[in-house]
């Protein structure tokens, strides 16, 4: 560890680390993370959410080390299997209007490519993405990604508009109902018919407002980037119907909605594989990455082949995109989620979490939410207000101590962002409750 004290210096300072007491980790074995001490944890942060199958799955790790005897590295310019066998076992999770698939190394690159397909597809340059949404850190989207703490001094992102945030529990319009989660609003009241959601309907309104006065008098939108449901910014769930009423709004300007599928995809939520499909949305464009490769660095967008040819118009070429090893670790990693029934465990374990957590401290938590195995928990204070960020970091360091990983988010810190991998269980999940109980009530 002293080593690493003296060789720390050599990494910028602006690279995100967590917590005070610093971990150095060595090893990973399914939901666990051991550090250079030998302490054993319980990872349920997954690599920011990363580690979909588990640390150092053995027949990922073995698909790895077959296909590194073989083949390592060609790009694109010749023809190989595994990333043919990889696009047909990928593509065949997808609605068949998305049948074609570029590959990446990142999240930040997928989105980057997905605003270059929408804008060469349509012509137009013009984006819009939602307030408190993260899309990544490269030039292009770091307009997109709209948590002022990751913002640069210099200009990024030009021509992207920013949607009001649709958020039931700290936005304008909200009620007691309008989740997809079996935990909703607690502070605020919902008077809607069955299948109605007057909040939906609000911020749809709002949206077609933007929507009017933004490019009215213009060519109108190349695309609309969300996630949906949002990460970084809080784990934050919009209303029923949210998503498939606001793609359609762009649709029928001609734009292209694309769901940002980073966090959400590959099963996390459980009941669906895919975040846009658990609010009957079709878009035309998803991006993938995170929990895709299970950290193994991948990511992918996929789209129409009508929207991909326009590339046609220029050449796109990715030096490392879909390499051999990257097109087995990501077919091995769909085999284990099948094989092991792992969207089914974050539907059971995901549902029996979001139920216990909902069972804490009332005072002390402002809002639990989320689906399947993706989790938000946002700490207050006794008004009601986003909890101290000093506080909250140190009911942070404490999980830590006592062998639990989290993260956290939100614009302001006070949301425990909860994203394990998803092989963790019921008995995890205890352990995991346990803590978080006792440091929220010991620091709150």
């Amino acid at each position: 560890m002293q080593r690493v004290q003296q060789l720390r210096p050599l990494l910028p300072k602006g690279h995100v680390t967590y917590y005070k007491d610093q971990l150095l980790i060595v090893k990973g074995e399914k939901q666990f993370l051991f550090d250079s001490n030998g302490k054993k944890y319980l990872d349920f942060f997954g690599g920011i959410v990363t580690v979909s199958v588990g640390h150092c799955h053995p027949k990922v790790n073995a698909a790895l080390t077959e296909q590194a005897q073989k083949l390592w590295h060609t790009t694109s310019i010749y023809h190989t299997e595994p990333i043919y066998e990889y696009a047909q076992k990928l593509l065949g999770k997808f609605p068949s209007k998305l049948n074609t698939v570029f590959f990446v190394n990142s999240g930040s690159e997928a989105n980057d490519l997905a605003l270059a397909l929408a804008r060469n597809y349509t012509g137009r340059f013009d984006v819009i993405s939602m307030r408190n949404g993260y899309h990544g850190m490269t030039q292009t989207v770091l307009g997109a990604t709209n948590l002022g703490n990751w913002k640069p001094v210099f200009p990024h992102g030009f021509n992207i508009f920013k949607s009001l945030n649709a958020d039931p529990y700290r936005g304008i319009f909200g009620g007691s109902n309008c989740r997809d989660s079996p935990i909703q609003v607690k502070n605020r009241k919902c008077g809607c018919a069955p299948g109605v959601c007057e909040a939906s309907d609000k911020y749809i309104e709002q949206f077609e407002e933007m929507l009017l006065h933004d490019f009215s008098h213009s060519s109108g939108p190349a695309a609309f980037l969300i996630e949906s449901i949002q990460g970084v910014g809080g784990t934050v769930q919009y209303p029923h119907g949210y998503l498939k009423k606001s793609y359609e709004a762009v649709q029928k300007r001609g734009g292209i909605a694309i769901a940002d599928e980073v966090q959400t995809g590959f099963g996390r939520l459980g009941s669906h594989f895919w975040g846009f499909e658990s609010q009957g949305a079709m878009p035309d464009m998803v991006t993938m990455a995170k929990g895709i490769g299970n950290g193994f660095p991948l990511g992918a967008v996929v789209t129409t082949k009508e929207i991909a040819d326009s590339f046609n118009k220029s050449l796109y070429f990715n030096t490392y995109g879909g390499n051999p090893l990257a097109s087995v670790v990501g077919k091995a990693v769909l085999e284990v989620i099948e094989e092991e029934k792992l969207q089914e465990n974050c539907a059971v374990v995901g549902d029996y979490f979001l139920k216990q957590l909902a069972a804490l401290d009332e005072k002390a938590i402002g809002d639990v939410r989320g689906k399947g195995l993706m989790i938000g928990v946002e700490l207050i204070d006794e008004q009601g207000k986003p909890l101290a960020a000093a506080k909250t970091a140190a009911i942070f360091e404490d999980t830590k101590n006592h062998g639990l990983l989290i993260g956290k988010g939100g614009i302001h810190g006070n949301v425990l962002r909860i994203k394990p991998p998803m092989c963790i269980t019921k008995q995890d999940v205890d352990f995991a409750v346990d803590i978080i109980a006792k440091s929220i009530k010991q620091f709150k």
